[in-house]
């Protein structure tokens, strides 16, 4: 006669009925996003590569013609003058604006009447949409009656530049005006100020170290984190400038001086109606991307401090 089974005790039947709800709940939501990233950005994507190596103006069923995309591009001035404009942009532009908002998180970290008051002034410009933006800065560049221009003559009777009229100014025009929007970065720096240890600066006061060293020593390797995010973001957004030059500079004018990469594809694919080449195009500047931001990461670990890796 055999024994009966052993009957599983309830908490083990409860615990596994709520482990299965729990999976299910999860699998649901992380299945939501899955599809929603293979519709709108992985099927995108591999439909662009496909196209990068078709001939396809929109109408007509896409001709593949292999690589005649890549190597029509490599061969045009255009390309290579977008490329020097993008880079000198973004090599000028991306430290300019770290080295902006980081001085003036540092000031804003200080003890100064109004503090919350200040600190919303500088980020307000943050949240202003990048047509208003550029908007605003065309007429301040305006080389008659432009803010700047008119301040200077007033002031000292001197003649300001052409600005974006003048090939050697337009591109530090959009330079200077990409300071602008510093102030979602100066809030992560702000952020990252006040959650340093009060006791290392204690401790550098107590070995005579003075508020330069102090600022050398302990501030900057504490946040070197937040400034490595925020060079990682300021590649990425730089390599994409479309707008500003879009509408401030009659699409690169003058001359080309400001022909961003982004106008270039914008141009190819629906001026010239030519998407496979749009699509070469916008994969050139996926893998130009990613290569400074691999030589980021790779350079990360000469001069990011993170206090995890030195406790382990």
């Amino acid at each position: 006669m055999t024994s009966p089974s052993p009957t599983k005790p309830r908490h083990s039947v409860a615990s596994g009925s709520l482990r299965r709800r729990e999976a299910t709940l999860f699998y649901s939501i992380v299945g939501v996003w899955f599809f929603g990233f293979l519709l709108w950005t992985a099927g995108p994507m591999l439909v662009s590569l496909y196209l990068s190596l078709t001939a396809f103006d929109g109408v007509r069923t896409p001709v593949f013609i292999g690589l005649a995309n890549y190597l029509e591009v490599f061969t045009e001035p255009l390309f290579w003058q977008s490329v020097r404009v993008t880079a000198a942009y973004t090599f000028l532009s991306v430290p300019l604006g770290i080295s902006f908002s980081l001085s003036v998180a540092l000031l804003l970290n200080q003890k100064i009447p109004g503090l919350p008051i200040w600190r919303t002034i500088y980020y307000l410009p943050a949240v202003v949409s990048g047509v208003a933006v550029a908007l605003l800065w065309q007429w301040i560049y305006q080389p008659d009656f432009g803010l700047i221009n008119a301040t200077l003559y007033n002031l000292f009777k001197i003649k300001g530049p052409l600005w974006l009229f003048d090939t050697r100014w337009v591109l530090p025009s959009l330079i200077m005006m990409s300071i602008w929007g510093a102030g979602s970065s100066m809030l992560l720096y702000l952020g990252a100020l006040q959650g340093i240890p009060t006791h290392l600066y204690e401790a550098a006061e107590l070995d005579g170290a003075g508020r330069v060293a102090r600022l050398l020593n302990v501030t900057l390797p504490m946040i070197t984190p937040v400034i490595f995010f925020n060079l990682i973001l300021g590649i990425i957004g730089s390599f994409q400038t479309f707008t500003s030059a879009f509408i401030m500079t009659n699409k690169g004018g003058p001359n080309y001086a400001s022909y961003f990469f982004v106008l270039y594809i914008y141009q190819t694919a629906f001026e010239f109606f030519r998407l496979g080449k749009a699509s070469a195009l916008a994969w050139i500047l996926f893998l130009i991307i990613s290569l400074f931001t691999m030589l980021a990461f790779r350079s990360s670990a000469l001069w990011v401090y993170y206090e995890s890796e030195r406790k382990a």
